[in-house]
């Protein structure tokens, strides 16, 4: 061995970045309703049915070998990752969705340029919204309005704006992705 070590380059080869985010909702067609008419998504494709008599399912997609994947439908949502979202039938299956302080929990995050008037569309369509929107004005976030709501079937979201940047960026020219801002 002669005490050298292989050295390993960090990450992915030929990382690009975040293709698509795939989530399950229980039911595609209200999903899809919500993401177009409420958020502003465009609808693309869709596939499906998708099951297996043997353990197909179970191998490749994690899930009870008896499960139906019955439709899935690709979205784009403006400048930024695609969302994959998936209707299944399956034994087993969880139908309350994970907090944020559950293994799992999770949330879509959206940029807008105008906090106020999202906020006020999002009201105007009986969307839930969780408490009043915050306002960083110190350490790294400051500069950054956000407020969680819920999708009709109780899906975390959340809406942020920083117009002026964060406040981190005075410590470094480095910068977190942004919808608004070129890729680096």
């Amino acid at each position: 061995m002669g005490g050298a070590m292989t050295q390993h380059a960090r990450g992915l080869p030929g990382l690009r970045g975040t293709d698509h985010i795939g989530f399950t909702v229980p039911n595609l067609d209200e999903a899809v309703a919500f993401f177009v008419d409420v958020i502003g998504c465009e609808p693309f494709y869709d596939l499906g049915p998708f099951q297996a008599d043997d353990d197909w399912m179970r191998t490749h997609l994690n899930v009870h070998p008896r499960a139906v994947m019955r439709r899935l439908k690709f979205l784009r949502c403006r400048n930024g990752s695609n969302f994959e979202i998936f209707e299944y039938q399956s034994p087993e299956q969880r139908r309350e969705p994970p907090r944020n302080s559950d293994v799992g929990g999770h949330h879509l995050g959206f940029y807008v340029d105008d906090f106020a008037a999202a906020l006020a569309h999002l009201r105007a369509h009986g969307v839930r919204i969780l408490g009043e929107p915050t306002v960083r004005t110190a350490g790294p976030s400051a500069g950054q309005t956000w407020v969680y709501f819920l999708t009709p079937w109780g899906m975390q979201m959340e809406l942020v704006s920083y117009p002026n940047g964060k406040g981190y960026e005075r410590d470094t020219d480095r910068r977190l992705w942004h919808p608004a801002r070129p890729a680096e």
